[in-house]
Formats: structure tokens, C-alpha cells, sequence
């Protein structure tokens, strides 16, 4: 389901901002940023993967007091699409989806 916010600025101006809700499958070390096997949080329409590694470094500094260990986790790991292939930076998720983590292996 695609949630909307209005935010009403001034008088003449209405903004609506869309957001998916992306589910993050956790593997190999990322399985310590929650005690769930998956992580689910709220983008903008038509993000992308970095946008996506943002997020979940946001939900470290949340909810583990900015665990570098973690964040370096998230900054050096491979993501993989719903349709299991390796997805950079730049790809786009433009709808709502399940998209894994990929940890590095033995420092990388």
C-alpha cells in the first residue's frame, strides 16, 4: 500500500509526497539490526538503492545509537532486486517490493 502526505505549506500551496513501504530481507550480519529476519521501511516514490542505504542507516543510528560497525555494514553491502539480481546505486525502486541485503564475506 502507497501512503500519501499532504503538507500544507502556505495558502497556495499543497505538496503531496508519496511513500512505499520497502521490506529489507536481512542476511548474514545484517540479521543483528533486528530481531526479525526482515526491516521495513518507508520511501519516497521512485527512490533509489542509495536512498534506500540512507534510510537503513538512519534506522541504525535510531535504533542502535548509530552502531558504526553496523553503518559500515550497510555502506559496504550488496542489494539484490525482488527478481534476485545485484542492484546498484542508481537503480530505481519505483514500487513497493522486497529487496535483500548482502553483507560482505569475510571482511569483503
Amino acid at each position: 500500500m502507497i501512503t500519501q502526505y499532504k503538507i500544507k505549506l502556505n495558502k497556495a500551496i499543497n505538496l503531496k509526497i508519496c511513500f512505499m513501504k520497502i521490506k529489507i530481507e536481512l542476511y548474514g550480519a545484517s540479521k543483528d539490526f533486528s530481531s526479525e529476519n526482515i526491516i521495513e521501511l518507508n520511501l519516497k516514490n521512485n527512490s533509489h538503492i542509495k536512498d534506500l542505504r540512507n534510510e537503513l542507516i538512519e534506522f541504525i543510528n535510531k535504533k542502535h545509537n548509530g552502531n558504526k560497525n553496523y553503518c559500515q555494514i550497510v555502506k559496504s553491502s550488496a542489494f539484490c532486486s525482488e527478481d534476485n539480481n545485484i542492484v546498484h546505486d542508481d537503480y530505481l525502486i519505483s514500487k513497493e517490493q522486497k529487496i535483500a541485503i548482502i553483507p560482505p564475506i569475510a571482511g569483503g
